[in-house]
Order: C-alpha cells, then structure tokens, then sequence
C-alpha cells in the first residue's frame, strides 16, 4: 500500500526546508529578483564602455541565476512530492513565468559580449584582474558566435521561452497527475495498484501473469491517448526544430550536442558501434528466453529475474550500508560526503500519491543537492541509491570547487559519475555474494542494467535522430508514424527471438526525457565511461582517484571531452562503448557458466 505524503515519517522525506523554511520565504525571494530585473537596463548596450561595467553585469546576473536556481529548484521539488498539490503547481507556473522575464532582461549580454569581439574581451580581460574569472566563459561565447543573433532576436526568443514548454509541461501533468492505471489481480484475487513505482516491481515479478498485467494494462492506458500523446511529442519535436533554425544550426541534433561541445560523430558512433554488437544482444535475449523456459519471449518477460537470490528485498537501512561498503575504494573523504546525504536528509525516500515517477537528483548551488526516490526495496532500487547519490557528490564537489559561473556541469558526464558508483556496487556485491546463485542474480542484474542503459538508451538515442530527422524534412509525427518508427527499432534491437506485440509500439509515449531532446544518448556513453573509470579505480591504477575526484570537480570549467580526458577517457573514438559492449559479453559469459 502506497502511504500518503502526511503520513510519511520526517527522516524519510527531504529537508526542502534547507533552501526555503517556508514558502513566504520563497515569495519573497520571488520579490527580490523581481526588484534585480530591472538593474539589467543600466548594463545594456554600455557592456563595451568599460572592463568594470562588464564585470559588475556578469555579477548580477550571476546573483539573479543563483536566487533563480534556489527558486526554481523548491517550487519544482514541492510539486514533484505530490504533483496533485495545486499550490506548488502554481508556484512552477510562477518560477517559470520568472525565469522566462529573467531570460529576456538578460538576453543582451551575450549578443553584446560577442559583438565586442575577442580582441576587445581579451584585452579588456588582461587590464582587469577580477574578469579573469570569466575566462572561460568568453571562450565558450565565442565558440556559439554564428549562432547569437541580434539583441532584439534574442529578447524575442527568450520571451517564447514562456510557451516554448508547453508540450514537456502538459506531459508532466498528464503523465504524473493524470493518467491512471486498472489495477492488477494477484493469485488471491486482491487488486495491487498499478502505478509508475509499481510498475518495475511487477515487471520483475516472478509470476508471468502479474507481469503480462502489467505490461497489457500499462500501455492499454497509453494507447487510450495515442492521438494526444502524439500531438505533444510532435509538438515538443517542433519547438526544438524551430530553436535550432532560428539559431543557424545544420539539425535540432547539432543543437542540442552543441550545449555540451559534443561532436556529432559521438552521437553516431555511439548508434554504429551498438549495431555492431546487436549479435551480443541477440544472445542474451535467447539465453533469457530458454532459462525461462517459455516458447514465446514477450516484452513482459524482459525484467523476469532468471534467477533466485538469497534476499529480494532490501531495507532502505540496508540499502545505505551496502553502497556505503561498496564506494570504499573511493576513500574516506568521498565516503563523508555520502554520509552527509544519508544523515541530513537529502533523500526523499518512499513513493506517496501523486509523486513524481522515477529518481533524480537536483538541488541549488550554495545549499546541498538533493536525492529524489521511489524506494520499493529491490535491488534494482539498491542501484538507483547508489546511481542517484553518484550525481549528489558529483554535485556537492563540483558546488564546493568552482564558482557559480562553472559549478553546474552538463549531462554529458553526469551520467558517468552516477554510473560509476553502480559498477563500484556491483562489484561489490559479486565479491561478497554468499553462494553461486547470490552471483548469478547479480551477474544478471548487471546485464539487465547494461541492457537497459546502452542498448536501450541507444535505441532511444536512434528514434529521437529519426522522429526530428522525419520533422525537419517535414513529415507529420503521427501517432501511427511513431509507433511504426518505435516497431522497427524493436524488431532491430532485440531481433527474433522476441515475440513483438503492437502494445510495446506505444513505449516512445511514456518516456519522459524524450521531452528533453537528445538526451538519453549521454546515458549510454556515461556508462561506457564510467566502465572504463571504475575498471581503473578497482584496479587499484596509482593517482586514479584522485584523477576522479578532480573531473568530479570540474563542472564546466573545460569541455566534457576534456574532462574525461583526466581519467584517461576518450569518448571521440568508438574505443570505450566497444570496450563496455565487449564486458557485456563477458558478464553474459559468466552467467551462462554459472546456470
């Protein structure tokens, strides 16, 4: 039974009171930036006149982002606790009304900081020392010349920022507030409820019936609003579309991998390199159907455990002590940062109604980060702790090492240092697992993550490049075309030993990161990284740790290709996915010998 929100036990929620004691307080931090909007007048089209007009611009925006990110990150947090609540709904709608004023009072800066022109900021950089922090920053505004438009342009679409989110805001309402689900009938004939927290655990369930429940009940809901759901996606495609053009980029996919300085060849090489190991998939998608001895495989049984442990389920105490245990070999200064997470509540744990699906970890610089759960005690959820609080310390070094101007770091290597602790955990456990079976359930857990994060991921990276490639040649993304798109994709992914069914076509319908475009591509070559950097660290590599925690540390003061350089990393070439794919074998290897 999912227990509602006041009912929960206070050690079990998140301190959201860290960053705001009340929500007058919020109102008015609300009112303070509303009374900083207007500074930005006396800066525009004067940015030139001097070194230290320039510098005191760049201050104020940065105080106004900081008071920005505090405000944005309660109001979004409050809501996703019970997404129900309309007060914290308005107060999202009221954080993104001033986010979008902040934008437009801003948009000068950078049109008028690249027309200055290089020479002109290094010189002016050189005379003044306290400008030299923004070094970097200028590198990277040059680097996006060709794109910024005029002032006027870029007032015009920071202003369209307001509706841009439409699409992304009504999916989040739908998906999370909205949308319900028939619930589904156990062996006793009791009703569980079936919602996105109940959904993975059912999945995993040993009992085929509950599973294809499920599954058949999940997408028939989806499948419902095809037509809606259709015209959301199409409608979020567009405005990222339009984005790109408006700022004279080749595609929406150059657009969005320009962000983080990302060549585009990672992208590709990314889709190319899993293709080629699709046979390795096709292997483990035909031992997975004769272990669980079925004559047809469903997308239903893809999460069957196909194997027993010794424990299923996990305490959430016990949860925290075996990722404490399993980071060790990141040293004891990493470990107290984790502690500090564990201790002072930076973790929301258990799922309630009306909760956000899923996990994430956020937080505003200057306070701590936060760690959003749905804890349901499998082991999958054993890594999601560890996955979740790899980007809080990510977030905690990087807060306490750079400026405000460079703390914040892109998804690119976000997904490495969240994925590292998983590695880190899994080793672990295979060490200390009790018996050949505890270790084959884990060897099988480690393929089921290494599935669903790169070859899935993968698969999703390559829809996302066909559904905006299909949009910028001027097709129509109807429901009927996505779900051709998305059986394709499936029938190539998990090759015929799969029984496809139609259900599984409405998939792209509920993933929410689509909403983000070209974003889940990073979960895959975070992963190979961090295969790459965790193979390293338990290899005991002398200086590798400490090469860590400086890429931890790094926010974005270099490029993202750069910073995993540090470790020893080139994500340019296809050398870490094909490394990561060929462990995939190896792990698919071990398990065959030890069933």
């Amino acid at each position: 039974m999912v227990t509602e929100r006041e009912a929960m036990r206070i050690v079990d929620t998140w301190a959201l009171e860290d960053i705001y004691a009340t929500d007058d307080l919020w109102k008015t931090a609300v009112e303070w930036v509303n009374g900083k909007l207007p500074e930005y007048e006396k800066y525009k089209g004067k940015l030139s006149e001097s070194a230290e007009t320039l510098y005191w611009c760049l201050e104020l925006d940065g105080e106004v982002g900081q008071a920005m990110e505090k405000i944005g990150c309660y109001a979004g947090q409050k809501s996703d606790q019970d997404t129900r609540m309309t007060e914290y709904q308005d107060l999202m709608g009221r954080a993104e009304e001033l986010y979008t004023r902040a934008a437009q009072a801003s948009s000068f800066i950078q049109s008028e900081i690249t027309h200055m022109g290089e020479e002109t900021i290094n010189r002016m950089t050189e005379e003044y020392e306290p400008l030299k922090k923004y070094r970097r920053m200028f590198t990277v505004m040059f680097r996006k010349k060709e794109h910024t438009l005029s002032d006027r342009e870029e007032a015009l679409l920071a202003a369209a920022g307001f509706m841009s989110d439409g699409a992304a805001s009504a999916f989040r309402m739908f998906n999370n507030a909205d949308l319900k689900f028939a619930p589904v009938t156990d062996q006793k004939g009791e009703e569980l409820p079936l919602t996105h927290g109940t959904y993975i655990a059912f999945m995993q369930s040993s009992d085929r019936n509950i599973r294809k429940q499920a599954y058949n009940h999940m997408y028939d809901a989806y499948r419902s609003y095809e037509n809606t759901l259709a015209a959301m996606f199409a409608a979020n495609v567009k405005q990222h579309v339009f984005y790109s053009r408006a700022r004279k980029y080749s595609s929406s996919m150059a657009y969005a991998l320009s962000g983080s300085a990302v060549p585009l060849r990672v992208y590709d090489t990314l889709i190319e390199t899993t293709h080629a190991f699709l046979p390795a998939m096709y292997r483990y998608v035909g031992l997975r159907k004769k272990l669980l001895g079925v004559e047809q495989l469903h997308m239903y049984d893809v999460y069957a455990p196909l194997c027993e442990a010794s424990s299923e389920q996990y305490s959430f105490e016990e949860a925290k002590e075996i990722v404490s245990r399993a980071l060790a070999p990141m040293g004891e200064e990493y470990l107290s940062i984790l502690r500090q997470g564990f201790e002072n509540r930076w973790i929301d744990v258990y799922e309630n109604p009306g909760k956000r699906s899923g996990a994430y970890s956020s937080g505003p610089y200057g306070v701590h980060p936060y760690v959003l759960l749905n804890f349901n005690g499998t082991l999958d959820h054993v890594f999601t702790l560890a996955h979740e609080m790899g980007h809080a310390i990510h977030s905690y070094y990087s807060d306490h090492a750079q400026p405000y101007c460079y703390a914040g770091y892109h998804i690119f290597v976000a997904e490495v240092a969240s994925t590292c602790n998983e590695a880190l955990t899994t080793h672990y456990m295979l060490e200390h697992a009790k018996d050949r079976k505890e270790k084959a359930y884990i060897v099988n857990h480690y393929l089921d993550s290494f599935k669903g994060t790169v070859f899935r991921q993968t698969m999703f990276a390559e829809f996302e490049k066909i559904a905006h490639g299909l949009t910028e040649a001027g097709e129509t993304l109807t429901a009927k075309r996505l779900c051709s798109v998305y059986h394709d994709l499936n029938a190539l992914y998990f090759g015929k030993e799969m029984e496809l069914d139609d259900r599984i076509d409405m998939e792209w319908a509920r993933i929410p990161h689509f909403y983000t475009p070209f974003y889940v591509y990073q979960y895959a070559t975070g992963f190979a990284a961090a295969t790459a950097i965790s193979r390293k660290i338990l290899n005991g590599e002398k200086g590798i740790v400490e090469k860590y925690k400086q890429f931890l540390s790094g926010g974005s003061s270099m490029d993202c290709i750069e910073l995993l350089k540090l470790c020893g990393v080139d994500m340019t070439g296809p050398k870490p996915v094909r490394d990561a794919l060929t462990v995939f074998e190896e792990y698919l290897d071990r398990l065959e010998t030890l069933l």
